[in-house]
Parts: C-alpha cells; structure tokens; sequence
C-alpha cells in the first residue's frame, strides 16, 4: 500500500512538471526560437566551456554577418553614388541595419536581465495552483503568442519582398559595355572591396546578403517578441491579482483562511509584479528608444521610396516599400500598444480594489488597500529610454512626425 501511495505520488509530481513545463513553453517558446539560433538565449549559470564557446561563435558570426551588409554598402554610398535619391533610397536599408546592430548589441548587454524574467515566468507558472487563475494565464499566454507571431509574419513579410520579390522582379542586369550578366545587390558593395558583377562573387554575395538580412529581420521580431512576452505575462498577473483581490472577503479554497494572511498574499503578488515590470522595463527600454527613434526615421524614408517608385512605374517596388512601411508601422505599434496595456491593467488594480466589500473589513485592515490604489495610481509604465512614455498617444506622435519629416523632404528634393 505504501509502495503504491508512493508510486501515485511520483505520477502525479511528474505530471504537474509536465504540466508546467507546457505552460512555460506556452509563454517562452517563440522567444527560444527566435533568440537561441542567434546567440541571445540566456546562458544557464552552469554552462560549459563548449557551450559558452559556441555562444561566443555565433555571436561573433551575426556581427560579421551586419558588418558584411553594412560596411561595403556605407563605403559605396560614400565613395561611389552621387545622386540624391540613389543616397537616401541605401540610407533607409542602411539605418535599419544600424537599428539591428544596436538592438543585437543591447540584448546581449541586457542577457542578465532577459533570464531574470525569464526565471519570473518560470516561477509565476510553477507556483499557480487554481484553475480560475492558470486559465487567466494561459489566455494571456496565448493572446502573447499571437502578437509575437504576428510580429514575425509582418517582419519576415518585409524581408521577403524586398530581398526575394524585388530580385526576381527586376531580373539579372545585363551590362553590354563589359559583356556582363549578374543579379543586383540590395546592399550595393563597393569595388573598392569586390566587383560584384562577376561571377561566382556574384552569386556568393547575394547568398550572404540573404543570410544577413534574414538576421536583421530576425533581431527585430526577437526584440518585439520578447517585449510582447514579459508585457502580456505582467499583464496576466495583474489579472490574476485582480481575481485574489476580488475574492479578498470571503476567501477561496486555495487562499488562507484569516484575513490578513490572504491580504498579505495579495501585497506579495503585488510587489513581484512590480519587480517583474521593472526588470522588464530595464531589458527594453533602450531597446525601444532604438526602435522608436529608428521607425520615426524609417517610416519618412519609406513614404519617400513609396511616391518616387510609383512615379517612376517601378509598381514591384512600390508595394515592397509598402510591404515594409506597414511591417515597421505594425512593430512600433505593438511597442506601443503593450505600454497602452500594462498602464492600463496598473489603472483596473487600483479600480478592483475599491470597487470590491472593502468596507467588510475588519478594523484598520481596510487601509491596506489604499497603498495598493495609489501605487496603481502611479504605477510604472514602459518607456522608451526613459524618454517617452509608450502608449497609443506616442505611435500617433510617431506616425504624424515621420509625415512632417516625409512633407519637408518632398520639399528639399
């Protein structure tokens, strides 16, 4: 019998990890995905000297890999276009490529502080044990995974237009003067460094080029991914103490029996909360000023590519700019619209706790609660570099920016 009762106990252990290892996967696959193939995943503390290694290699290849689209393509710019639109039609590919330079080198900076959370959502699943409050946070869980499928779709849609379409659009160019053939380059090279024209540079070049582009495209759906990811799981918390704040009163089955134990519970839940938003708030928001400041400037170049392309029936590339201004649009508004959202679900805390019996309480208990409204009052909110505050004011401020720089570029050109 006690065999059996033991053996039922290790079932049911083996289960429950089973269990919350799905969960945590439900809420940090994508991001595993997108960051491990690029080195960004976080480093267990136990790590060996190979694994630690490899990480350095592929490190040191993404980098190469920008550089290879980065460097040839200033020095051409520089020593070799000398028309106006030719310059700012390279300097918007080229301004993405820094935007992914920096953000590649601020997720590595930040490796500490994406495990911490990491290791936050790790333990908020582990230690969830009513079904009222897990089903809150899988549909969090869920709603985070489409934002940051999206996200890829809309970026890797970018990406596919303008390094495949526009290639196959356009065709090989035929040079008569020097009896050439070769596919054109979206990162034009300067000679100075190769002579892209001939065969097999050609060929080698391109393939390189798509490699590349593919991982500035993959660092900016792995940045959005992991801002979506932490925002919405806070906001699944949020939710959840919500729900104990609620049942504050008359208690529930998984929740102490004395009152102050139960409020003690929800003052703890609270201040992870917090935390978790702070450490959230330190992984991204130098990240988001690189994304806010670079899609200002990139959605004017884009309007600009847009009209000059049209005007000239180049249709294919047209709509591989609009492709793109739309990719970038949905990204800063995904930015955004988390910071909307967590500055929201802070506001419902403070409502929920005085719309609930607060008066039923016992004594001086019932002051508890104003701590929590007016820290939910003030709560913090996600920024970008401390700067602007993100929220659906500030992608409206972005996006009528980008058209009054787009107008006095017109102008000047």
């Amino acid at each position: 019998m006690q065999t059996f009762e033991a053996h039922s106990d290790s079932t049911e252990s083996l289960g429950e990890a089973c269990d919350y290892e799905r969960y945590v996967n439900l809420s940090i696959r994508w991001n595993r995905w997108l960051l491990k193939p690029m080195g960004l995943w976080p480093k267990l503390h136990n790590a060996s000297a190979i694994e630690k290694f490899s990480y350095w290699l592929v490190r040191a290849t993404c980098y190469g890999l920008m550089s290879f689209l980065f460097i040839p393509s200033c020095l051409h710019v520089i020593l070799e276009v000398e028309d106006v639109y030719n310059k700012l039609k390279l300097f918007g590919p080229l301004s993405f490529c820094a935007m992914a330079y920096m953000k590649y080198s601020l997720l590595i900076l930040h490796a500490n502080d994406i495990r911490r959370c990491v290791e936050g959502v790790e333990r908020d699943w582990r230690h969830v044990k009513h079904a009222q409050d897990r089903d809150i946070m899988v549909a969090h869980a869920i709603f985070g995974r489409r934002l940051m499928t999206f996200c890829t779709l809309f970026v890797y849609g970018g990406f596919v237009w303008y390094y495949i379409a526009v290639p196959i659009s356009v065709g090989t160019v035929m040079d008569e003067e020097d009896n050439l053939t070769y596919i054109p380059m979206m990162f034009p090279c300067s000679r100075i460094i190769a002579d892209t024209r001939y065969s097999p540079i050609n060929e080698i070049f391109f393939s390189i080029q798509l490699v590349a582009g593919a991982l500035i495209h993959g660092i900016t759906a792995a940045a959005c991914g992991l801002a979506a990811a932490f925002a919405v799981h806070a906001c699944g918390q949020m939710a959840v103490l919500g729900c104990w704040l609620e049942h504050l009163i008359h208690g529930r089955k998984d929740m102490q029996e004395n009152v102050n134990g139960r409020v003690a519970s929800i003052v703890s839940q609270h201040v992870r909360i917090l935390k978790f938003l702070a450490h959230t708030e330190k992984t991204l928001q130098q990240i988001s000023l690189v994304e806010f400041a670079g899609c200002t400037l990139d959605l004017c170049l884009l309007g600009y590519y847009i009209i000059a392309e049209w005007r000239n029936n180049d249709f294919t590339a047209a709509a591989a700019y609009s492709i793109i201004l739309l990719s970038l649009t949905f990204n800063i508004f995904i930015f955004c619209y988390l910071g909307e959202l967590v500055a929201e679900r802070c506001r419902q805390v403070g409502e929920i706790s005085y719309m609930i019996d607060w008066y039923q309480l016992p004594g001086k208990t019932k002051l508890c609660l104003i701590m929590i409204m007016a820290i939910s009052k003030s709560a913090m909110r996600l920024t970008a570099g401390n700067i602007v505050k993100l929220s659906l004011t500030s992608f409206t401020d972005v996006v009528k920016t980008s058209f009054g720089f787009l107008n006095i570029l017109r102008t000047l050109t």
